[in-house]
């Protein structure tokens, strides 16, 4: 309990006088808006006093920690040569139970098939080559038109020559909106959410 008398001779320092002011012990708070704080106590705890082991004790306990380590040692030598499991490309359990339902058989083709298939695709590169050469020889054919039409038209007239080589550019209206190659922008928000990588880590159980 706080003595009141304190707060009277104070009183006597304000402008006012004591009666207007009412001394009142619920005015004294210790929250934290008045910033009245404890600090904790630190106690210092007493040294404990070191047991003496059993050196043989110690040496048990030295000999289970090198046998230990020796162990981790054998099973990573003996992992050392195995390789890194791709899970990706590893069939599941239940299709490696039903291949032999899966599997089909060997079909025997007789020797007259496999001839008669040989000849088949032997004419039909034969024919893809002279569709090729028809091909080209029908641009050569083009091109040499166009550019026998342009002398002539270039002896006639040198403006309607530069009109006729001038491109097009509304024959064929084509855009292109694609990738960008330029760097990644710092702290962007992908509209497809955040990426988190659950693939398994080597090593890890």
């Amino acid at each position: 309990m706080f003595n009141l008398n304190i707060f009277r001779q104070f009183s006597r320092l304000t402008i006012s006088s004591a009666a207007k002011v009412p001394i009142n012990t619920r005015n004294i708070s210790a929250s934290a808006v008045v910033q009245f704080k404890i600090t904790d106590q630190l106690w210092a705890e007493p040294l404990k006093k070191k047991k003496k082991l059993d050196p043989a004790i110690v040496k048990a306990r030295e000999e289970r920690r090198r046998k230990r380590l020796e162990k981790q040692i054998r099973r990573l030598e003996k992992n050392a040569r195995q390789l890194k499991p791709i899970e990706e490309i590893e069939p599941p359990l239940h299709l490696l139970d039903e291949m032999k339902k899966r599997k089909r058989p060997v079909v025997n083709i007789p020797e007259e098939e496999q001839e008669a298939r040989a000849l088949l695709l032997k004419d039909w590169s034969r024919y893809k080559k002279q569709e090729y050469i028809s091909n080209v020889n029908q641009i050569d054919r083009i091109m040499a038109a166009q550019r026998r039409a342009l002398d002539m038209l270039y002896e006639e007239s040198e403006e309607l020559y530069n009109e006729a080589i001038m491109p097009d550019l509304q024959l064929i209206p084509f855009t292109v909106s694609g990738t960008y190659a330029t760097p990644p922008i710092k702290n962007y928000n992908s509209p497809d959410g955040e990426y988190f990588d659950v693939s398994k880590k080597w090593g890890q159980k």
